[in-house]
């Protein structure tokens, strides 16, 4: 297996709802893709009541594998579509790479 660190990992965390607007964002942005999880706020700022009883927002967690040479404007894409230059709006995060496989389309369109 040959290690490759030409990719990144775009993980952006926002409010139920919103991962398709931001999916379709950085798609047009030039991202192949991204898988979308379910997962629920548990910070300081998640505790919100109702009648008395804590309620834990849900979250959608987006995760974009993307070539280096794209991070950046998939990334601008998500903040502008997810608002994210605003406070309480969600937050995007990007991670270095050290080995990708399974994703031969991806691999082979950076060869090109």
């Amino acid at each position: 297996m040959k290690m490759s660190r030409d990719h990144e990992l775009i993980v952006t965390i926002i409010k139920k709802g919103m991962a398709e607007k931001i999916v379709n964002a950085a798609k047009r942005a030039g991202a192949r893709g991204g898988t979308i999880l379910h997962g629920r706020g548990v910070g300081i700022h998640e505790q919100k009541k109702l009648l008395g009883i804590a309620i834990e927002p849900e979250k959608e967690i987006i995760l974009t594998l993307i070539h280096k040479d794209k991070t950046n404007e998939v990334l601008q894409a998500i903040v502008e579509a997810g608002n994210l230059q605003k406070p309480g709006t969600g937050i995007g995060f990007v991670i270095d790479v050290e080995k990708v496989v399974g994703i031969v389309s991806l691999l082979e369109d950076n060869k090109k």
